[in-house]
């Protein structure tokens, strides 16, 4: 045998499995990061109660706006805890709101922080003493959840306290039909009542019906969904409408007719900070409840699509008319709008998730590759577990 021969071709053989090697690890250089969606959200979460649970008190604080805490924040914690299955943090933060916001009448304040005279509690000179509907609803279908999830019917004695409370205090009827309003103080409005559609919440009253049977939650879905409707072909505050939902409306006491919200200039018909909430809530009422209204509603958003496929981006305001009234983007924009693609386009859904909301997460760090403010952070998560089916309505369960 030529052992110089016979060793030239081990070298060659060992050459090419080398070469082999390295041309596998090269294309898996170059292939797609997988993704855990579990433990991205989890990682989030982690992330979350670091920069926004207070440990010591389990109050949920805004830091981009001078450390205050809002009756919506705790329910956004309470719904993510027990996704989450952290009965620990809800158990604080329910702890918290109920010592420090819940009222008499077993709704909630809706803001807290750092009064005048450095002291800390409800903010009445801001009207922090009144509640906000949506999280009023929320913090009660976080309780349920609780309920069910961890076997512990307090909580549902809990939830018990606040369903009707919602309807006696939150809820005006207008010619023999209830609407939800956006507060407690619409109940005393004279000529119109202000109402925030994206606090229209249908998937919560079908559970609400089954605990609170003295009022008819089912007319509550109608209405809101009539309410809906009626803002996509209403102007409003336009000369025309792209058939967008508002951030608020009115609804007149004479005839339900929708008008204007007139109260804070915040408080526009545009599609923005508020409203981007609006597909999320009715896909997440389609997703658990096949509701054909639901369904309906988001088969009207065609400025949505049109506006991805033209730009491949939304930005983080639009005038009801469709105009954009900013530059910037923002991802509560797309956590929020997701459920409409989700629904109506799935190709589109899933280039919006991996290209504006995954593409935010840095498996390397476990995090945010850079810091969401606390709403953001919030709308990032809640659309990232509704298109990865993390949402569950434990209620059903």
């Amino acid at each position: 045998m030529n052992y110089r021969i016979f060793g030239g071709l081990l070298i060659i053989i060992a050459l090419a499995i080398f070469g082999t090697v390295l041309y596998k690890n090269s294309q898996k250089a170059h292939e797609p990061i997988i993704y855990s969606p579990t433990f991205m959200l989890s990682a989030l979460w982690a992330s979350y109660k670091t920069n926004y649970i207070e440990a010591s008190s389990g109050r949920t604080v805004d830091t981009q706006r001078n450390n205050i805490t809002t009756s919506e924040g705790e329910s956004y914690t309470m719904l993510r805890a027990v996704e989450a299955d952290d009965k620990g943090t809800f158990d604080k933060s329910w702890q918290w709101t109920r010592q420090n916001l819940q009222r008499n009448d077993n709704l909630f304040s809706w803001l807290y922080g750092q009064k005048p005279d450095g002291s800390y509690g409800i903010l009445i000179n801001e009207g922090g003493q009144n509640t906000a509907t949506d999280a009023d609803t929320d913090i009660a279908l976080a309780l349920l959840f609780a309920s069910q999830r961890w076997g512990d019917n307090s909580y549902a004695d809990e939830a018990k306290k606040i369903i009707p409370a919602i309807w006696d205090e939150e809820v005006v009827e207008i010619n023999g039909t209830p609407y939800i309003t956006a507060d407690n103080i619409e109940k005393t409005a004279k000529g119109q009542i202000i109402l925030n559609p994206s606090y229209f919440a249908p998937y919560a009253y079908r559970i609400f019906a089954e605990i609170d049977t003295a009022h008819p939650w089912p007319k509550l879905i109608d209405s809101s969904y009539l309410v809906l409707n009626q803002s996509l072909l209403t102007p409003l505050d336009k000369k025309s409408t792209a058939h967008i939902p508002p951030d608020w409306v009115s609804l007149t006491l004479t005839d339900a007719s929708l008008v204007p919200a007139i109260t804070a200039s915040t408080s526009t018909s545009n599609f923005g900070y508020d409203a981007l909430r609006i597909p999320f809530r009715i896909a997440l009422d389609y997703q658990w409840n096949q509701e054909p209204k639901a369904r309906q509603f988001l088969d009207q958003l065609n400025f949505l699509h049109t506006e991805w496929q033209n730009n491949h981006k939304f930005v983080s305001t639009y005038g009801h008319d469709g105009t954009p009234l900013t530059d910037t983007e923002a991802p509560a924009m797309y956590g929020g709008t997701l459920g409409y693609f989700m629904i109506e386009n799935p190709d589109a859904a899933k280039s919006m998730y991996i290209d504006k909301l995954q593409s935010l997460y840095s498996p390397d760090a476990q995090d945010w590759k850079q810091k969401l403010s606390y709403y953001d952070d919030n709308w990032a998560w809640f659309g990232m577990a509704l298109y990865n089916g993390k949402l569950i309505n434990y209620y059903s369960h």
